[in-house]
C-alpha cells in the first residue's frame, strides 16, 4: 500500500520556507508526493502551483508543480521582515497539518521553520516552539527531540536550558523516559527490530569513576544497567568525546546525550546541511529541517533545500515504517 502524502506547513512566510518548498518539489518531483499548506501569494514569483482540496490529490500533480492546500493569510509576506499579522496564519497552517494527519488524510507532518517571537508578538503563541505545540495538539505530555542524518542519530535529554541547569534537570526519571521513547520510536518509525543505544556521560570522561562528578556513577550507570537487564541493547555512560568518530558510530543506532550541544555539535559537524529534526513520542510522524527562518537570506534564492528535502524523505520513510 502506498503511504499517504506528507503535508508541509509553510512556517514563517517571511523566512526561507516558501522558496525551499518550491526547490524541494523541483528535486523530489512526483516520486515523493507532498502538499504545501500556506498562502499561495507567499510563494516565490513564477512558482508553478496546483491548488488542491485534499492531500490525496497531490499524487496526481505533475512533478514540476507544487501541490498547495491554500490557507489565506492576513497580509503579504516581505522576505526577511516578519509581520505580526501573519502569526495566526502560521499557527493555523501547523494545526491544519496535524488535523489532516490525525484524520488519516496525510501520512506525516513536516514543518518549515517558524520564529517563536514573531508568533508570540502577533498571536500570543504560548508555546516554546513547534515541538511543544505539536504535543499539545496531539494530547501528549512528553515528547523527545531527535536530530538525524544518514550517519548519526542523536537525542538530547535536556534541550533549551542553560548549561548550569542541566545537572539538576537530568533526573533518572527524565533520562529513562527519553531512552524508552527513543527505543520505541526506533522500532516503530525506523524499522529497527533491536535498536542499539548508547548513553553519553554528563561529565568529562563520564565522570572518571567519580573524580569529575558523581552523576555518571550514581545515576546514569545504574539506570543503564537496569534497562540492559530488561533486554534493551543499551550501553553507558560513555565519554562523549569518543562517541562520535566513524568507528564508534558504527556500533549504535542512536546516542542519548545529556544536553543540547553535546548532541547537536557532532551531527552538525558531520552533516550540517542535511540534518533532520524528528519529534519522537507523537501519535503521528513529524519531521522538520534542522535550521531556522534565515531572514538574512530569505527571498534571495540562495537558501539550501537539502535539510527540507531530507526531512520530507524521512517523513515518508517513517510513515511507511509505521504503516508496515
Amino acid at each position: 500500500m502506498q503511504p499517504l502524502p506528507t503535508v508541509l506547513s509553510c512556517g514563517d512566510p517571511s523566512g526561507v520556507g516558501p522558496e525551499l518548498a518550491v526547490k524541494a518539489r523541483a528535486v523530489l518531483g512526483a516520486d515523493l508526493p507532498f502538499a504545501w499548506i500556506g498562502d499561495p501569494s507567499h510563494l516565490p514569483k513564477g512558482a508553478v502551483i496546483a491548488e488542491i482540496s485534499d492531500p490525496a490529490e497531490a499524487v496526481g500533480v505533475a512533478g514540476d508543480t507544487l501541490p498547495v492546500l491554500p490557507l489565506r493569510f492576513a497580509a503579504a509576506a516581505v522576505p526577511g521582515q516578519p509581520d505580526p499579522a501573519n502569526a495566526a496564519g502560521t499557527i493555523a497552517a501547523i494545526a491544519r497539518a496535524v488535523a489532516l494527519v490525525q484524520a488519516g488524510k496525510a501520512g506525516a507532518v513536516c514543518t518549515a521553520p517558524i520564529n517563536k517571537k514573531a508568533l508570540k508578538d502577533g498571536a500570543g503563541f504560548a508555546f516554546p516552539g513547534h515541538t511543544e505545540y505539536l504535543a499539545h495538539l496531539a494530547g501528549v505530555d512528553r515528547v523527545v527531540m531527535m536530530l538525524a542524518c544518514p550517519g548519526l542519530r542523536v537525542v538530547p535529554a535536556t534541550i533549551h536550558i542553560a548549561l548550569s541547569e542541566v545537572p539538576m534537570a537530568l533526573t533518572e526519571a527524565l533520562l529513562e523516559e527519553t531512552i524508552r521513547i527513543t527505543h520505541a520510536a526506533l522500532i516503530r518509525d525506523f524499522g529497527l527490530a533491536a535498536p542499539r543505544l548508547v548513553v553519553a556521560g554528563l561529565n568529562p570522561h563520564a565522570g572518571e569513576g567519580g573524580a569529575m562528578g558523581w552523576e555518571d556513577e550514581r545515576m546514569i550507570r545504574p539506570l543503564v544497567a537496569r534497562l540492559a537487564a530488561e533486554g534493551m541493547a543499551v550501553r553507558g555512560p560513555l565519554p562523549a568525546d569518543t562517541m562520535f568518530h566513524a568507528a564508534a558510530r558504527a556500533g549504535y543506532d542512536a546516542a542519548i546525550c545529556a544536553y543540547h550541544d553535546q548532541a547537536l555539535i557532532p551531527i552538525k559537524t558531520i552533516d550540517f546541511a542535511g540534518g533532520v529534526n524528528v519529534t519522537l513520542g507523537l501519535p503521528f510522524v513529524r519531521t522538520s529541517p534542522d535550521h531556522g527562518t534565515a531572514y538574512d537570506i530569505a527571498g534571495r534564492g540562495v537558501a539550501d533545500p537539502s535539510s527540507l528535502i531530507a526531512a520530507l524523505r524521512m517523513a515518508g520513510q517513517m510513515a511507511a515504517a509505521r504503516q508496515r
